[in-house]
């Protein structure tokens, strides 16, 4: 869900990470929400510390309301 801020909606991704999740507002990673998923996963990468690459197998899905979702690719089988 959006987060409201000054009576603003802001745009937050919402991510799953180390068995964790969590939401961070698109502005505290200083990125918008047409940005490329590599820019979006390098950003979230640095905002929990951890190696770019740590993000490579992750997803990025767009919500209709600008939202994000990081997540693990799905493995079915």
């Amino acid at each position: 869900m959006a987060r409201q801020m000054n009576n603003v909606m802001e745009a937050v991704v919402h991510v799953r990470f180390a068995g964790r999740s969590f939401d961070v507002p698109m502005p505290m990673l200083g990125i918008g929400a047409a940005w490329p998923d590599d820019q979006v996963k390098r950003a979230l990468a640095r905002h929990v510390e951890v190696p770019e690459g740590a993000m490579k197998d992750y997803v990025v899905d767009r919500h209709p309301n600008g939202n994000l979702t990081v997540r693990p690719e799905a493995v079915f089988g």
